[in-house]
């Protein structure tokens, strides 16, 4: 593996693919032309496949600052004092989906990258990773008795991505999702 640094010319180009595959994925979903986010970059395919040998490598490096931001927040709220379990669960998962329409295709990426042929690429450690951040949340809240015992983190994300899917399609994502939110919670506390 290469590790000298990058030379500047090759940096601005990383950083404008980047920064033009966030767009193109806002306006068209995760599934937009790589070869169509090149030339909008004003750089060759060769270019953005030298960078980024795979979409799964772009969407990575374009969700990486929103991954950072997820797994921090449930550390924020895993320390916050007084603790209560069920309202941090329920905060995380309000801002998961929160950022899960944009881009679109964002909850779809991670169900898919949850799966095993995914297990070694890079959204497939981000799903790992979110997951693991998620099951400290859902455990505390378990461990309090404020939420069953009968499901585990992997299938509350993948309901939670569900339901982003969901939403993606309402002409109120947001509030969509909020609905969702409150009738999943329902149903998950202990009575």
């Amino acid at each position: 593996m290469d590790t000298r640094p990058m030379r500047a010319d090759a940096r601005r180009n990383y950083e404008r693919l980047i920064t033009t595959a966030r767009i193109a994925f806002m306006e068209h979903g995760t599934g937009a032309s790589l070869d169509d986010i090149a030339k909008r970059a004003g750089v060759g395919s060769g270019t953005l496949y030298r960078h980024f040998p795979t979409r799964d490598a772009l969407l990575h490096a374009v969700l990486h600052d929103r991954i950072e931001g997820l797994l921090a927040h449930a550390d924020e709220l895993l320390a916050t004092e007084p603790f209560d379990a069920e309202v941090a669960l329920d905060r995380w998962l309000r801002t998961y989906l929160s950022g899960a329409e944009t881009p679109r295709g964002t909850s779809t990426v991670i169900i898919e990258a949850m799966s095993g042929e995914w297990a070694e690429t890079g959204l497939g450690n981000a799903a790992t990773t979110i997951c693991a951040a998620l099951g400290r949340l859902l455990n505390r809240a378990q461990n309090a008795g404020a939420i069953s015992t009968a499901i585990d983190p992997r299938d509350l994300l993948r309901i939670t991505n569900a339901i982003g899917v969901a939403a993606e399609r309402t002409t109120d994502p947001n509030a969509y999702a909020d609905r969702m939110l409150a009738l999943l919670f329902d149903g998950l506390r202990t009575r």
